[in-house]
């Protein structure tokens, strides 16, 4: 990931194959947008690099099965086919996907490990409109709750400023969740020109950067990472001064806690339906027997009577 702005040539793939694109989205460039002034965007680089693979049936082209703020870099999957999106829409409504974010924090964040839980709503306030709040704050509207696991990484300085890189996992969706838990805390992501209220405009980009992407798609899962754009080679304005555990071995520590999960939810799901059977077994032999008895009682009626 360069400090260079984005081009329509600069795609980085990380993935592909007859039904996905994952890229390295850039971190100054849109999704996609209706707009006619908007000259560059990942849609429009698809189209330049794979036109042979857009679909005309679609108002882009692409199906993208997930978001990336303008400002966040990262991994981005494309659907190739609507069979395709649909597998992948079902993995994120199913809360199965796990995504984890890097990041540089303004501050030392001292809680090495924590869950960020706020709720999240709608900022109603005038001339904050198109920013999310949290429960609570004036003019929150609707907030629906939300959580964030928070990692440090490694302590350091930025420009001179004290900042915190750490690891980000959204366990639910929200709208600028990952911004909108940071600030909460005290430590807004550097460069988040909005969520500073426009006080945080000296970085070149705001400081977020989606790493990790799987989706537990059957028969083979989809695995990728998109390398750490937070070192000195690309921002020498970087300057770690504490490490306390590297990007991998958090990342393999997630995937195996999310593995764990997985396998405690598919048990619980096997013990219901053996349950279930069970249940049902039960029921059946209730009902065999009620009816023996009514027989057993017509018959012995039936008897007496004689």
């Amino acid at each position: 990931m360069s400090s260079e702005p984005a081009s329509i040539e600069s795609l980085r793939v990380l993935y592909q194959s007859d039904d996905y694109i994952i890229v390295d989205k850039h971190w100054d460039i849109r999704i996609d947008s209706k707009m006619w002034y908007e000259k560059q965007t990942v849609q429009m680089q698809l189209q330049h690099h794979f036109p042979h693979l857009a679909d005309p049936r679609t108002y882009y082209g692409f199906r993208f099965c997930h978001q990336l703020d303008f400002s966040t870099s990262g991994a981005l999957c494309v659907a190739l086919n609507k069979a395709a999106a649909g597998r992948a829409y079902r993995c994120f409504k199913d809360r199965t996907v796990t995504k984890a974010y890097l990041s540089l924090l303004r501050g030392w964040v001292e809680k090495e490990t924590q869950t960020l839980d706020f709720a999240i709503g709608k900022n109603s306030m005038e001339g904050k409109t198109h920013m999310m709040c949290i429960e609570g704050s004036e003019g929150c509207e609707n907030p629906k709750p939300s959580q964030t696991e928070l990692t440090v990484l490694e302590y350091g300085v930025y420009d001179g400023d004290p900042v915190t890189k750490v690891l980000l996992q959204p366990l639910t969706g929200r709208t600028h969740q990952l911004r909108v838990h940071c600030s909460a805390i005290g430590h807004p992501i550097v460069g988040d020109f909005t969520y500073s209220l426009g006080a945080d405009d000296s970085p070149y980009r705001m400081m977020l950067h989606a790493y990790l992407l799987h989706i537990p798609l059957e028969p083979q899962h989809l695995l990728v990472t998109a390398a750490d754009p937070f070192v000195p080679a690309v921002d020498p304005k970087w300057v770690s001064q504490r490490s306390l555990r590297t990007v991998e071995a958090t990342v393999d520590a997630v995937l195996e806690h999310r593995k764990t999960e997985e396998r405690e939810r598919e048990e619980a799901r096997r013990e219901e339906e053996e349950e279930k059977r069970k249940q049902s077994k039960q029921r059946r032999i209730e009902e065999q027997s009620e009816e023996q008895r009514r027989v057993c009682q017509e018959w012995l009626s039936e008897w007496a009577g004689d």
